[in-house]
């Protein structure tokens, strides 16, 4: 498991390459355009979250987010990270990129389809990583993952009380 991480960003990156490249190459229309002032606010909103994105990885570790710092640490050595940005949500970094992606002033079509496909993947991919972080930490995630909505700050869905509930009533990590 040691180069999970750093493979998994090397693939992600590797494959996302040619979507980029046809982004860039394909003809496409304009789905909307916000019209000034309101652009302007979406672009601040843009780098306000941009910089909350930049904070969230720094507080995670940079290291560990590329996927170095575990090529010298010990399995099962890291600490589950709960305070900062991470006591509002179990995931502010696919939280932030998603704010940061939406409030795009003008979105053509192949931009839709881009922000589209890579919103089904953040929450797909949540919950591969969600299940990785509960083999790694037990009930400390269960528990976490409980009480913390999952991208939205507040927004507590019955389905973490029903998850707890029975999920992991049904799951311990072991069997996972």
């Amino acid at each position: 498991m040691k180069f999970y991480r750093l493979f998994f960003n090397f693939m992600a990156v590797i494959t996302f390459l040619p979507v980029l490249i046809l982004l860039t190459l394909l003809p496409s229309e304009v789905v909307y355009k916000i019209p000034s002032p309101l652009n302007y606010l979406m672009i601040a909103g843009q780098m306000m979250f941009a910089s909350f994105l930049i904070a969230a990885i720094f507080q995670f570790g940079i290291l560990y987010f590329i996927g170095l710092r575990q090529l010298t640490e010990e399995e099962n050595k890291r600490e589950l990270v709960t305070g900062g940005l991470y006591r509002y949500v179990r995931n502010p970094f696919y939280t932030f990129f998603l704010l940061f992606l939406w409030l795009t002033p003008v979105v053509t079509v192949n931009l839709l389809v881009v922000y589209l496909a890579l919103t089904l993947y953040i929450h797909i991919g949540i919950a591969f990583e969600e299940r990785k972080l509960l083999r790694e930490f037990g009930s400390d995630y269960a528990e976490y993952r409980a009480n913390t909505p999952m991208l939205i700050p507040g927004l507590k869905f019955s389905g973490n009380k029903w998850y707890s509930r029975f999920v992991l009533k049904q799951q311990t990590p072991d069997k996972i």
